[in-house]
C-alpha cells in the first residue's frame, strides 16, 4: 500500500467524535428516534437528548460513517421536521459501542421551534379502521408523524412532562412502544390507547351518562336528529351540526348571533364537497395538508340559489369554506368504512358566541356554551393553547393566509434583517401579535377581535405562553399609531418602563408585505395598502394609501379623495349610508330610483342629511373597503352588514357572474394635491359613482355594476403606479391590506403590473389584513439597525 493510501486507511479507522446540534422544528416530530435509527444503521455509538437550543448529539466511528450521519441529518428529516441548522464540531473519542436517547435537558433559554399540530397520518388511520388493531376506534390516535403539538405544550424541551399528557401514566403496552427504537412511536409524547389514555364523554342535559355506550355512536345519532354539538378538538371547542339540515344550520345562526356570515364545512373528503365547489389541484393540496385548513373555494353556479345547502350555510357568499378532518374524532363523527349511515357533511364552526374568545376549559364550556350547544362530546386531555381553525384560498395557484393559526402556528416566519427582541402588539382587529429576536419572527395563533374582555385576556396569556417557549423577552413593545386602540392600551400598561414604539398602520402593512417576500428594505417599493380603516398621520380615517416606504419611513403618494364617515361604525354596519355619503360628495342626488336610498329608513334619512350638513361625527376616510361598501348598497347587492366586509364579498361574488365579454372599466379622476409639499395624487370617485348611477338607470344589472367597479379600481392601481414609477424610478409594488383578500381585485391589479414591468409583491404566508400587521410593525421598529422613538 502506498504511502497516501495509508494515510487514508489510517485516517478512516481513526476513531471520530462530534457534537451535533440541530435547530429548528425538530422536537416532538420524531428527531430523536430518526437520529437514533441513523447512528445505529451506520455503526456510530453516541447519544441524543432535546435541549431549550435544539436536538443535541454526539456520535462517534468511522471518519466516513460520522460525515454520512451529518449529511443525511436535513436530507432525510422526519415528515413533520423543519431543520433550520444543522452546527458540528469535533470532540475528543471516548470510546463506546451503544448509541443512547438521554432524558431531557430543560436549562438555559429556550431556542428550539415547537411543532404546530398536524392531521391524523395514514398510518394512523389505519389502525383507527382495523377491529384487529388495539387502538382501533381510539379517538386520540397519535404517533411521532401526527397529533396535537403546540395546543398541548406547557413549556420546553418538548417531553410529555411539558405536555397536557403528563397526568396520563402509560401503560405497558404504549410504554414498550415509546421506548423502542423500531416502533413509530418511539418517543411519541402524546400517545396512548384505549387502556390508559383520555377519555370521552357525551354530557347530555338533563339526561344520565350511559355506562358502556360509546359517545360517538350516541353524537353520530343526535346530529342526524338535528342536534347541535359542542365538540372539544384541538385548540378549542367546535360547534357542529349536519350542514345538510337547514334547520339545525338556521338554529346555530340564531344561537351563535352570528347574521350571515358563512359558516365553514368539515367533510370526511374531497370527493363529499366536488358537487358543491370547483376544486383546482391546489386548493385540493391544501385541503389535504397536514396543517388541515379551512379552505375558501369558489361554489359552483348551480349552488347560488340551491337551498341546500350552500345558500343556508354560507347565504350569497361566493364561497364554500371546506376542511377535512384532522383528528381521529373528526373520522369518527363523519364516519369510518362499514359504519351506518349519518352526516357527511358538518358544520364546524368556533365554539364561541361570535366575538369572544374560542372555549378550551370543559367547566367554561359547559357554561358559556350552554345556551349554544344540545350536548358536549368532551374528553379530559386539556387544551393549553387555544388555536383556532386557519383560513386559506389560492389566488393565482398559490397559497393565499387569510387567517394564520392551527397548523401554521408557531412557526416562525425568517425575517431579512436581524431585530432586537421585541413584541409588536398588531392591530385591534383580527388581531394577531408577534414576538421576535434575531432573524426569526413569531407570529401568535389568531386572537380576534380585541372590543372583547375575553379576547384581552386571552391576548395577555397567549403573549406570556408564546413567551415561554420561544425564550425572547422583549425589550421593546410595538403598536399601532390610533390612540383608541385596546392593543396599544395594552403595550402602555405593560410596558414596565421598555419603550413603545408606534407605527402607521398602512406603513406596518406594506412592511409586512416586504418582510415575507425576504427584502431588505435598501430601495423603497410602491405599497398600494387598501383597508377598511387605519388611523392616518393627519387624524383621517385611511384606507385607500399608496405609499413610497422602506422599513425607516414611507411618503404618501396618493390616495383616495375623503369623504365623511357619518356615525363611524354605523356607517360599516349599514353600508348605504356610506353610499349615501359619497354621492353627496359626488353632488348626486338621492333620488328614491336609488337602491342605497330606499334602503335608508326615512326618519334616518333625514338624520343623515343633517348629519352630513354640520359635519357631526363625520370623519374624513379614504377608505377603499367604504368605497367597496358603498358600491355594493348603489349596486343593490347589500345594504346591511352582519360581518365584517360582507358587502365587499358579496360585490365580489356579484362581478364573478358578469358577462365575460363586457371589458367596460369606470374611471376615477386622478388630481394633485398639496398634501408632503405638493405632488400627492388625490383619486376621486366622483366619475365612477356617476357612471354607476347612470348604468342603472339604464338596467345594466349589478353584476356588470361590480365588475366594471373592480376593473375601475384595478385600473387606478395601475395608473398611480406608473406615475410612482415615472417619478421615482420604482418598479417593485406590494399590493397588502385586507381589501387584497379579494382574489378577482388581487389578480387583476398583478395581472395588469405585471405585464406592464412592475414586480409584484402579494402575501402568501400572512395574512394581508390585519392578521400579519404585527410582522410590519416589528420590522419598522425593532431592526437591530435602527434606533426606535416613539413617533415612528
Amino acid at each position: 500500500m502506498s504511502g497516501p493510501q495509508a494515510q487514508a486507511a489510517v485516517a478512516e479507522d481513526t476513531p471520530l467524535r462530534r457534537r451535533v446540534i440541530v435547530r429548528g422544528v425538530v422536537q416532538g416530530v420524531g428527531f430523536r428516534p430518526f437520529l437514533y435509527g441513523l447512528a445505529t444503521e451506520l455503526a456510530l455509538a453516541g447519544h441524543v437528548t432535546n435541549t431549550p437550543e435544539g436536538v443535541v448529539v454526539e456520535v462517534e466511528g468511522t471518519t466516513s460513517a460520522v460525515a454520512r450521519f451529518c449529511d443525511r441529518i436535513a436530507a432525510q428529516a422526519p415528515p413533520l421536521a423543519r431543520v433550520e441548522s444543522v452546527d458540528h464540531r469535533e470532540m475528543p473519542p471516548v470510546g463506546g459501542t451503544a448509541f443512547t436517547i438521554l432524558a431531557s435537558h430543560s436549562g438555559g433559554p429556550a431556542r428550539t421551534l415547537v411543532s404546530p399540530d398536524s392531521a391524523t397520518c395514514a398510518d394512523c388511520l389505519a389502525e383507527l379502521a382495523d377491529p384487529a388493531d388495539r387502538r382501533y376506534r381510539h379517538p386520540f390516535v397519535n404517533c411521532t408523524h401526527c397529533g396535537p403539538r403546540f395546543t398541548i405544550v406547557t413549556g420546553v424541551p418538548y417531553d410529555r412532562a411539558h405536555t397536557t399528557m403528563a397526568d396520563f401514566a402509560m401503560c405497558s403496552d404504549c410504554a414498550r412502544e415509546y421506548a423502542d427504537p423500531a416502533d413509530r412511536r418511539f418517543h411519541a409524547q402524546p400517545v396512548a390507547c384505549p387502556a390508559c389514555g383520555p377519555r370521552l364523554r357525551l354530557l347530555v342535559p338533563q339526561s344520565e351518562e350511559v355506562m358502556g355506550a360509546d359517545p360517538v355512536t350516541e353524537a353520530r345519532a343526535l346530529l342526524s336528529d338535528g342536534a347541535i354539538l359542542a365538540v372539544k378538538g384541538l385548540g378549542g371547542y367546535h360547534l357542529a351540526c349536519d350542514a345538510t339540515n337547514e334547520e339545525a344550520v338556521a338554529r346555530l345562526r340564531r344561537r351563535k348571533a352570528r347574521g350571515d356570515k358563512p359558516f365553514a364545512v368539515m367533510a370526511r373528503s374531497a370527493a363529499d364537497v366536488e358537487h358543491l365547489v370547483r376544486l383546482s389541484p391546489e386548493e385540493r393540496s391544501l385541503l389535504e395538508d397536514r396543517a388541515r385548513p379551512v379552505v375558501l373555494v369558489r361554489r359552483r353556479p348551480h349552488a347560488f340559489g340551491d337551498p341546500w345547502p350552500a345558500e343556508a350555510v354560507a347565504p350569497r357568499s361566493p364561497d364554500l369554506g371546506v376542511m377535512l378532518p384532522y383528528t381521529p374524532l373528526h373520522h369518527l363523527l363523519l364516519g369510518l368504512p362499514r359504519d351506518p349511515d349519518g352526516p357527511r357533511l358538518l358544520v364546524m364552526t368556533s365554539g364561541n358566541v361570535s366575538g369572544e374568545p374560542i372555549v378550551t376549559d370543559d367547566t367554561e364550556a359547559l357554561e358559556r356554551l350552554a345556551h349554544l350547544a344540545d350536548a358536549w362530546l368532551t374528553h379530559d386531555r386539556p387544551i393549553h393553547v387555544p388555536c383556532d381553525d386557519s383560513v386559506v384560498r389560492v389566488c393565482d395557484g398559490e397559497q393565499l393566509v387569510i387567517r394564520r393559526s392551527r397548523g401554521y402556528a408557531p412557526l416562525p416566519v425568517s425575517l431579512p434583517l436581524p431585530v432586537r427582541p421585541a413584541l409588536a402588539v398588531g392591530g385591534d382587529l383580527k388581531n394577531a401579535f408577534c414576538l421576535g429576536a434575531g432573524r426569526r419572527a413569531w407570529l401568535s395563533a389568531h386572537i380576534g377581535d380585541m372590543d372583547d374582555v375575553g379576547t384581552q385576556r386571552a391576548f395577555e396569556h397567549a403573549v406570556g405562553q408564546l413567551e415561554s417557549i420561544t425564550g425572547v423577552r422583549p425589550e421593546s413593545l410595538v403598536s399601532d399609531r390610533h390612540p383608541g386602540y385596546r392593543s396599544a392600551r395594552w403595550a402602555d400598561r405593560n410596558a414596565a418602563h421598555r419603550p413603545v414604539v408606534r407605527v402607521q398602520h398602512h406603513h406596518a402593512h406594506i412592511a409586512s408585505a416586504m418582510a415575507e417576500h425576504g427584502l431588505d428594505g435598501t430601495r423603497p417599493v410602491i405599497g398600494v395598502a387598501f383597508d377598511g380603516t387605519g388611523h392616518g398621520d393627519d387624524g383621517a380615517v385611511w384606507g385607500g394609501e399608496f405609499l413610497l416606504a422602506d422599513y425607516d419611513r414611507f411618503t404618501r403618494f396618493g390616495h383616495l379623495a375623503y369623504v365623511p364617515l357619518p356615525g363611524g361604525d354605523a356607517a360599516v354596519r349599514r353600508p348605504y349610508r356610506m353610499a349615501l355619503a359619497h354621492l353627496r360628495a359626488a353632488g348626486i342626488d338621492w333620488s328614491d330610483d336609488l337602491a342605497c336610498t330606499t334602503a335608508c329608513p326615512p326618519d334616518e334619512l333625514q338624520l343623515l342629511e343633517r348629519q352630513l350638513e354640520r359635519g357631526l361625527n363625520c370623519v374624513p376616510t379614504s377608505s377603499m373597503g367604504r368605497l367597496f361598501d358603498a358600491v355594493s348598497s348603489l349596486a343593490g347587492v347589500c345594504h346591511h352588514a352582519g360581518y365584517e366586509a360582507q358587502a365587499a364579498v358579496e360585490l365580489e361574488g356579484a362581478a364573478l357572474h358578469a358577462p365575460t365579454e363586457d371589458t367596460t372599466a369606470y374611471a376615477f379622476a386622478l388630481r394633485e394635491s398639496e398634501e408632503n409639499g405638493g405632488g400627492a395624487v388625490r383619486a376621486d370617485p366622483a366619475p365612477v359613482l356617476a357612471a354607476i348611477v347612470g348604468d342603472l338607470r339604464a338596467g345594466i344589472g349589478p353584476e356588470l355594476v361590480a365588475a366594471r367597479f373592480h376593473r375601475g379600481v384595478t385600473g387606478l392601481v395601475h395608473q398611480i403606479c406608473v406615475r410612482a414609477r415615472d417619478r421615482h424610478g420604482l418598479d417593485t409594488v406590494a399590493l397588502t391590506g385586507g381589501v387584497f383578500a379579494n382574489t378577482l381585485l388581487s389578480s387583476a391589479c398583478a395581472a395588469a403590473l405585471g405585464a406592464d414591468g412592475f414586480t409584484v409583491l402579494r402575501h402568501h404566508l400572512v395574512p394581508p389584513n390585519d392578521g400579519g400587521l404585527a410582522l410590519g410593525q416589528l420590522m419598522v421598529a425593532a431592526r437591530a439597525t435602527h434606533t426606535p422613538t416613539p413617533t415612528d
